[in-house]
């Protein structure tokens, strides 16, 4: 992990990676990559998928999008992204 500061905890096995999205958020920026996930409750009321994980710059050639009913789902989708992208997220 690349700069490690000393704030990483150990991560839970037994819980989602809705637990670890914002450290997620924060060693992307470290590698600086711009970074956001976005609830959109007008979605949420339509019932379709409301969560929007977006990223660009840094060693992203092009900005890439995930989206998902839940932030389990959107993560998900949003790390195998990364990492087809060739970030090798350490969570």
């Amino acid at each position: 992990m690349t700069g490690n500061r000393g704030r990483w905890p150990k991560i839970d096995e037994e819980r989602g990676v809705e637990d670890v999205t914002l450290l997620i958020l924060e060693w992307l920026g470290e590698q600086g990559v711009n970074a956001m996930i976005r609830m959109d409750a007008e979605r949420l009321a339509d019932n379709v998928p409301a969560w929007t994980f977006a990223a660009g710059g840094g060693p992203l050639t092009h900005g890439m999008r995930a989206g998902g009913r839940t932030v389990q789902q959107c993560m998900s989708v949003a790390l195998a992204r990364l990492r087809d992208a060739g970030l090798s997220v350490p969570f």
